[in-house]
């Protein structure tokens, strides 16, 4: 495997969100190019993403470095533990996803590292903090993309 995105989140008191029930279903490209399979396309952050057949997704997996402790307090990362193992999920159906799958609330330490399976239905809330939850993101995949689509890389 080979990282194919990193990126820096930085929850603060100044810049705070909370994101709902998801799984990750895009990643991030240099350039557009059609592929079949390969839509729709969407620019997030000022970078193209497209959304890939979902057995890439499901061959992927997602690093996440915590920069800052992350107590109950500072906006953990809550996951549905073996959701990754059912699929693409409609949106619609997220919810009964996270009550079959149950959730798990994942702490760190600053310096912590989690491992986890791309696909997993995720969630966070905003920090109630005043301080920085920062934790860097990779993306990796062993996965080459068709024709001239390429990884945006790290």
């Amino acid at each position: 495997m080979r990282p194919v995105r990193a990126i820096l989140f930085d929850k603060s008191p100044a810049a705070n969100w909370a994101l709902g029930w998801h799984q990750d279903r895009t990643i991030a490209v240099r350039a557009r190019t059609e592929q079949a399979g390969f839509g729709p396309w969407s620019v997030k952050q000022g970078l193209l993403h497209v959304e890939p057949p979902f057995a890439l997704i499901e061959a992927m997996r997602t690093m996440r470095v915590h920069l800052d402790p992350v107590p109950e307090d500072n906006a953990p990362l809550l996951i549905a533990p073996g959701s990754h193992r059912l699929g693409r999920i409609a949106e619609g159906d997220l919810a009964a996803v996270v009550e079959r799958c149950g959730t798990a609330t994942c702490l760190a330490a600053a310096g912590d590292v989690w491992l986890y399976a791309t696909p997993i239905v995720h969630a966070s809330a905003a920090s109630n903090g005043m301080r920085h939850r920062r934790v860097l993101q990779v993306d990796w995949s062993s996965d080459s993309l068709p024709g001239d689509l390429a990884w945006l890389g790290v």
